[in-house]
């Protein structure tokens, strides 16, 4: 088959795997592991911090990661800009507001700088701070769990942890096997959202529609799941899956030089921020 054909092949195969129409950068070369090996010291290490500028080092270090090293939708990029700050500062109050104001350091400056007063009530700028320390930290552990997150997939995760870590591939094939029913189920989906709107089913609007119209979907989409998965079930038998201790693979997932190259420097710059924090304490 020639290259034209098996583009217009794929595209027409909501199941395939799509080829990057940009060359990736390095954040996508690297090897999954090490994308889960490298933040995972920085993630622990953030439940421990009582300062605001830890987590706020991570959170930078994580976006600059993703803006420099991964190709990001425009989507994407414009929430981790926006909803960032916005979801840090909300999140802020949200969580001053349930700090017990009698341990906060009533001789500070921030303690006496009232923001918000509600009878006997005061939200005062130190709880706030307090607040913000455990916002940011939220946002530090969920921007770095991103650097794998926005730059793996699933199949490639798969991939590493049985030929990396010698994963049974019973377990992670049968997983990845898992995984494709996911874009399978959104496209019988749309088939039997198309076939309702074509028989004119009309179920009304509203909410109480939107739950019957979620009830009439579910019977056809276990029939189609049941059906996938005995045809699964037959392949994988078919094919002696599982009668050998090893597989040939045919797409390889290798640990690099580069992937231990950029652990290491994770980690360097992991443990220069934290004692960087313990300085400013």
């Amino acid at each position: 088959m020639s290259t034209a054909a098996s583009t217009v092949a794929a595209s027409r195969n909501p199941y395939a795997e799509q080829a990057p129409v940009h060359p990736a950068r390095f954040l996508h070369r690297l090897n999954p592991l090490g994308k889960l090996a490298a933040p995972l010291p920085a993630m622990i290490l953030i439940v421990f911090t009582r300062d605001l500028a830890t987590p706020l080092a991570f959170a930078v270090l994580a976006l600059v990661l993703l803006f420099v090293g991964a190709r990001l939708p425009a989507p994407t990029v414009a929430a981790l800009v926006v909803g960032t700050p916005v979801g840090v500062a909300i999140l802020g109050v949200t969580f001053g507001v349930w700090v017990d104001a009698s341990r906060l350091d009533g001789a500070s400056a921030a303690a006496s700088v009232v923001l918000i007063e509600v009878g006997d009530w005061r939200f005062t700028l130190a709880a706030y701070l307090v607040g913000l320390t455990t916002a940011l930290r939220v946002a530090a552990i969920v921007l770095l769990s991103l650097i794998a997150g926005l730059t793996t997939t699933g199949p490639e995760l798969v991939r590493a942890l049985v030929q990396n870590l010698r994963v049974p591939y019973r377990l992670g094939y049968t997983a990845l096997a898992a995984l494709r029913f996911v874009p399978r189920f959104r496209h019988e989906l749309d088939v039997i959202r198309a076939a309702h709107r074509v028989r004119g089913i009309d179920t009304g609007r509203g909410p109480v529609a939107a739950v019957r119209r979620s009830i009439s979907y579910a019977v056809p989409l276990l029939a189609s799941a049941i059906r996938h998965a005995e045809r699964v079930a037959l392949a994988m038998e078919a094919r002696a899956f599982g009668a050998h201790d090893t597989r040939t693979e045919r797409i390889a997932s290798r640990w690099r030089p580069r992937d231990s190259a950029f652990v290491a420097l994770f980690w360097l710059v992991t443990a220069a921020i934290v004692w960087w924090g313990l300085l400013v304490v």
